[in-house]
């Protein structure tokens, strides 16, 4: 049997988001971090895409809905 280390990675609109290793573990600080990019991130539904190669894949995928 062998075992594979899969490192996170995060997706936002098609686009591969930095992980840094100090917020690794810690996904609600790492979505903070995210949103300093993309603040539309703070609404954003985070969804699990799979294993991609050697990465296990988190989505955020924004809120589809209606103001007001």
């Amino acid at each position: 049997m062998q075992i594979n280390h899969l490192t996170p990675a995060y997706r936002y609109d098609g686009i591969d988001l930095p992980v840094p290793p100090h917020l690794a573990g810690n996904p609600e600080a790492l979505r903070a971090y995210h949103a300093t990019l993309y603040p539309a991130i703070l609404n954003a539904e985070m969804v699990d895409a799979g294993v991609s190669g050697t990465a296990h894949v988190t989505e955020y995928r924004r809120a589809v809905g209606t103001k007001g």
